[in-house]
Order: C-alpha cells, then sequence, then structure tokens
C-alpha cells in the first residue's frame, strides 16, 4: 500500500481542508483551501478525494477531522476514552479498501466528543512534545481541555468559547464593536481578569455596550476585551481541580491568547503548533497499519 513510504495526510475540516504529501516522514508538497466538509456534498466526496490526488499524487490517503462525521463522507465511529494510538488505529474506516482511510474521532462520558484534535494530541504525545501524563487545552471554534495519562486520553471537556465570538461578532448588538483584530494588550488581560471572576458572562458581554454608550470603555478595546472576558470564563471554569503546566495546542494566533490569559490566571502555559502535532500523528497512526 505503501504507507511505511508515501502517503498523503488529510485534515478536513468543517471550512476548510489541508492536504500534505509525506515522503518518508517529510512533507513534499501541501495542498490547503477552503473545501471543507459544509461545501461537499455526499455523493460529490468521491471528486473531492480524487482532486486531492490529482493535487499531491495517486497515493494512499490517511484523513482526519469531520470528513468522518455525519456530515461528512462516511462516518467513523468514535473510540470511547481511554483511548490512545493504538485504538485510534485499529479502529479507521475505510472508505476504500487499502487506499483511503478515516481517523475515528473520540468520546467521552460527560457526554462530550472530538473530531481531528485527538491526532494533534496523541501525535504530540508520541513526538515527546507534551509529556504522557498531562494537561492540554486545544483553542478552537469549540476549544477542548483535554487531560492526558500514560500518554492516553482518558478525559475532555468542550466549551463553545471560539463559535460564541464568532456568534457575537456577526450576530449580535456587539457587532458593530466587534471589528478589530484581536491581540494581547492591557484591554484583553483586563477582560480575562473580569471572565475568570466567574460573574453572569451575558451581563458583561452586555456591559461591553454598555460601557462603549456611556463613555466608560473604549470602542477600540471591545474586541480585545470580549475576547479575553470569554476565554477568562473559559479558563476560569476548566481549570477547577487542575494543577501544574498547560500544554496549549493549535494554531498560533490562538495559543498566544490562551497562554497569556493563562498566565494572567496564575499558571504556567507553554505552546505547541498544532500542524507540527498534526503531521507527528498521522505518522504514528500510519505507523501501525
Amino acid at each position: 500500500m505503501g504507507w511505511a513510504g508515501t502517503f498523503i495526510a488529510v485534515d478536513w475540516g468543517t471550512t476548510n481542508r489541508r492536504a500534505w504529501r509525506l515522503e518518508d516522514g517529510a512533507v513534499t508538497d501541501e495542498l490547503e483551501d477552503e473545501r471543507g466538509v459544509l461545501s461537499v456534498g455526499k455523493s460529490e466526496f468521491p471528486a473531492a478525494v480524487q482532486q486531492i490526488r490529482e493535487c499531491l499524487g495517486d497515493h494512499p490517503l490517511l484523513m482526519a477531522g469531520m470528513v468522518g462525521s455525519n456530515r461528512g463522507w462516511v462516518e467513523a465511529p468514535y473510540v470511547p476514552c481511554p483511548a490512545g494510538l493504538d485504538e485510534v488505529a485499529s479502529a479507521l474506516c475505510w472508505p476504500e479498501a487499502e487506499r483511503t482511510a478515516i481517523v475515528p474521532g473520540l468520546s467521552c462520558d460527560r457526554p462530550d466528543v472530538m473530531r481531528g484534535e485527538e491526532v494533534q494530541i496523541l501525535g504530540a504525545v508520541d513526538a515527546g512534545l507534551v509529556p504522557r501524563d498531562a494537561f492540554v487545552c486545544h483553542p478552537g471554534t469549540h476549544n477542548k481541555w483535554v487531560t492526558l495519562e500514560g500518554g492516553r486520553v482518558t478525559g475532555f471537556r468542550t466549551v463553545m468559547t471560539g463559535e460564541m465570538f464568532s456568534l457575537l461578532k456577526g450576530h449580535s448588538i456587539l457587532s458593530d464593536l466587534l471589528t478589530d483584530d484581536m491581540s494581547v494588550d492591557e484591554a484583553f488581560c483586563d477582560g480575562v481578569r473580569q471572565g475568570l471572576q466567574g460573574d453572569a458572562l451575558t451581563a458583561e458581554l452586555f456591559s461591553v455596550r454598555a460601557g462603549v454608550l456611556l463613555g466608560t470603555k473604549r470602542k477600540r478595546d471591545a474586541t480585545d476585551f470580549t475576547s479575553g472576558l470569554l476565554i477568562g470564563a473559559d479558563i476560569g471554569s476548566s481549570l477547577k481541580g487542575s494543577t501544574g503546566e498547560v500544554f496549549v495546542m493549535g494554531r498560533p494566533e490562538l495559543t498566544q491568547l490562551y497562554a497569556a490569559a493563562l498566565r494572567v490566571a496564575g499558571r504556567t502555559a507553554s505552546e505547541i503548533d498544532g500542524e507540527a502535532a498534526f503531521l507527528a500523528g498521522i505518522q504514528a497512526i500510519a505507523g501501525r497499519l
């Protein structure tokens, strides 16, 4: 099948997809576009997969993310926690026998589910980027807080922080205020401190608008303060019962926000590049085929 030599790794999400051609562990070509699963009809997936091969070569595909959801190509059932690379690799779904495989997501008893993040998290462990016993924060549209024990995911919690900010920015009374790019500044840190207090979040959100109207807050600070407020509330509820360092994994523009907020909360935070972790994880799974 060629898994030990050359294959194509695909991280196929809701709104975009990325693919890398891997030859003996090295990236030799890649593709990124906005053809997320929501833009591809059920009957269109074979053609969309062929498009990847036309760009990167006629090689086996190992795919992860929402392509394995009930909104994707073929549903890959969740693997219950605790789970590590061995459990994930043994539960691959094969829409094309010996040619195309989809990585399953994970589930836990909260109830909760994840798809795609498990490749990064377990890959980071396999590559030695995080310890086998660790607490991981994976920021994104649906932020994940993950407990690792002995190199396996034993539990996790999802917080809709990113989606909440997106909804506020696009469809709320705050939308005309949330127009700037997010940055780590004093307004952001003030928002984090406010969010950490655990007050009624919906009331604090309205106070952003009221403060601008009354002149007690600056309009140019609204984006950073609101981002900090949401992240602070997320962190405040998610850190309960945990101690020690937090490993923040994902896209750098998000990990820097969460790492900064964690430091405001008095915690040590280390940032892990999500792409490097994904490639480590997908290769670790391919090595088990």
